[in-house]
């Protein structure tokens, strides 16, 4: 069912694929237009739990986009302009250690951006369609994720018997290749976890918000620079993940369950002290 987005509420958003929410009754399909442009999909309202949640295809519902064409600032604006003030990010990823193979769940602490032409900033000085300049913010980064959110998924994924990694670095490149040999060992001797292509600038864009934001990484592979033979293939991820897909939902569910219905974290004060001029934005 389609409806406009006018009364269409939402706390708590899932940016994923179709398959997480596929299983829901009554999920209600809401158009959203964006200051930013079109996101990547309409937004998907369904009830976990007793919870209203929003969730988006991050690719688009026939995963017809790839990571660098993506438009991050569309989508977290959809969830947020939705009421949406809490966002999971499950992405698929390869892992950097032997002892992070494919099924592995890792809920990273930290990420390092390795991308170059994506739009990661809702301050970067442009007019919106209404004239109006947003002013300038310099949002906290040290801690890119909530912990609050991070919290409530490690306790998820335990409850469901899947031991997750508590803590690592996710480093985002930029797509829609995979790594050469070099630049994954490159990447291992930083002493980082998994690889995608996915997790920013969604972090990046939920804190201008003041959102919290908590990325899922499920490895789908070892990535080129720790196996051997020819590399990882998307066949391979794609058949990995389906693998995992329940699982992960499962995971996912319990976790909203768990998410706090007041916010008590840092996320949520991440704009003080600023005037962001962005409309429902909060700022001092």
């Amino acid at each position: 069912m389609t409806e406009d987005r006018a009364g269409a509420r939402a706390e708590i958003g899932v940016i994923g694929g179709s398959g997480l929410y596929a299983l829901l009754d009554d999920v209600v399909e809401v158009p959203v237009d964006t200051p930013y442009g079109a996101p990547s999909d309409s937004v998907f309202l369904g009830e976990v739990a007793g919870r209203r949640v929003a969730f988006l295809p991050r690719h688009g519902r026939a995963h017809a986009i790839p990571p660098h064409r993506i438009n991050y600032r569309a989508n977290l604006w959809a969830l947020h302009a939705l009421g949406v003030r809490q966002v999971l990010g499950p992405c698929a990823v390869g892992g950097l250690r032997p002892e992070y193979g494919p099924g592995t769940l890792l809920v990273p602490d930290q990420f390092v951006d390795r991308t170059a032409a994506r739009a990661q900033t809702f301050y970067d000085g442009e007019p919106l369609p209404d004239g109006s300049v947003p002013g300038v913010v310099h949002a906290p980064m040290a801690d890119p994720y909530c912990p609050a959110g991070r919290a409530a998924v490690l306790g998820a994924a335990r409850g469901a018997g899947w031991e997750p990694v508590d803590g690592g670095t996710l480093v985002v490149i930029e797509g829609p290749r995979f790594s050469t040999r070099a630049e994954s060992r490159w990447f291992t001797a930083n002493g980082w976890s998994t690889v995608g292509m996915t997790g920013h600038p969604e972090a990046v864009l939920a804190r201008e918000l003041a959102l919290c934001y908590t990325s899922l990484n499920l490895v789908t592979d070892l990535d080129a620079g720790v196996e051997s033979g020819a590399g990882v293939t998307h066949a391979e991820v794609l058949e990995v993940f389906g693998r995992n897909v329940d699982r992960l939902r499962t995971v996912l569910f319990e976790a909203l369950a768990a998410l706090p219905t007041v916010r008590a974290c840092p996320c949520r004060q991440a704009l003080d002290g600023f005037a962001p001029g962005l409309p429902g934005v909060p700022g001092e």
